[in-house]
């Protein structure tokens, strides 16, 4: 590889070839090239320099290919076709027939919400393929896309740089979640009751203080936070039976997985609202597995939000 004179391969020397395989006369190969003769001889002459083998011989009016020229012609077809095919003009992206794998990368709250509805949607579309869910949040999701070559991902990462595009999914927004018998709560609570129970917070990173606590404080306010986890699953299993509250996306109390009898209403503190999107590299914006990729998820998750709005 070290050797080759990479400077004086010229891939219009492979069109060039091609051409007189076809036709056996430099004249007839200019022609279906619309190229002199003269540039056409041109090439000829570079070919067979940078071959190491005259290619053609002259034999009366006929040019005959040499045994190494009738090598090459199979080669030079293939590497044509794949270049006209494969990068100047990709084939149409077939669901039913791929055979590869999706990366998609989700946060814990997406794929709680939307794997199986991302399964079944693909699945379904693509049935010889395979899904792979990459847990991902705001502080890794970056590395994780480059180093596990992940397709797109879900979640409400923000302030995007700029190597990323994004697509918007959905809002959403926060309820308490409870147990109305061990708690003693109904609905609506009002801020009183809501700062004297004990609280459960679900926490990516650890931390026991959000930006709520920050904005009791300044209204004189503290609520009781009684324990942490990064784990939805964790804080609904603590709340059966337990004296805790919990403010949580609407969504994820509306999960019917649980069976939990859990009560859920408005919080009495102003909590924002939060953007969900798809995210992907923005030099794959143009590729057509991701172009359909993006649109079947769009459409799974969509769906599946529409699904959840209408659970009571």
């Amino acid at each position: 590889m070290n050797n080759i004179n990479w400077r004086g391969i010229d891939l219009n020397l492979l069109v060039a070839f091609s051409a007189l395989m076809e036709t056996r006369s430099v004249t007839k190969a200019a022609a279906k090239l619309s190229i002199g003769q003269s540039a056409m001889s041109h090439n000829l002459s570079r070919l067979r320099a940078l071959l190491d083998d005259p290619l053609f011989e002259r034999r009366g009016h006929q040019m005959i290919a040499t045994e190494k020229a009738v090598e090459l012609i199979p080669v030079v077809e293939h590497i044509l076709q794949l270049i006209t095919s494969e990068i100047l003009q990709p084939d149409e992206f077939s669901a039913k027939e791929y055979q590869g794998t999706f990366r998609i990368g989700l946060t814990d709250y997406a794929e709680l919400l939307f794997a199986p509805a991302l399964f079944d949607a693909i699945r379904e579309a693509a049935p010889h393929s395979q899904l792979s869910f990459c847990n991902v949040d705001r502080n890794n999701y970056q590395q994780a896309t480059e180093s596990q070559k992940i397709d797109l991902i879900i979640g409400s990462m923000t302030n995007l740089p700029h190597e990323f595009d994004s697509q918007y999914l959905y809002t959403e927004d926060h309820v308490c979640l409870f147990d109305a018998k061990a708690t003693g709560l109904a609905s609506p609570i009002d801020l009183a009751r809501y700062i004297q129970t004990p609280q459960a917070l679900v926490s990516p990173d650890g931390k026991l203080l959000t930006n709520v606590d920050n904005q009791l404080q300044q209204q004189g306010f503290q609520r009781q936070i009684a324990v942490g986890s990064s784990s939805f699953l964790t804080i609904r299993h603590l709340l059966s039976g337990r004296n805790l509250l919990c403010v949580v996306s609407t969504l994820m109390a509306r999960l019917d997985v649980f069976h939990d009898n859990l009560s859920q209403c408005r919080p009495p503190v102003d909590i924002p609202d939060f953007d969900i999107n798809m995210l992907w590299l923005r030099r794959n914006t143009n590729h057509p597995r991701l172009q359909w990729l993006r649109q079947c998820v769009a459409d799974a998750v969509t769906l599946r939000v529409e699904e959840l709005r209408q659970t009571s």
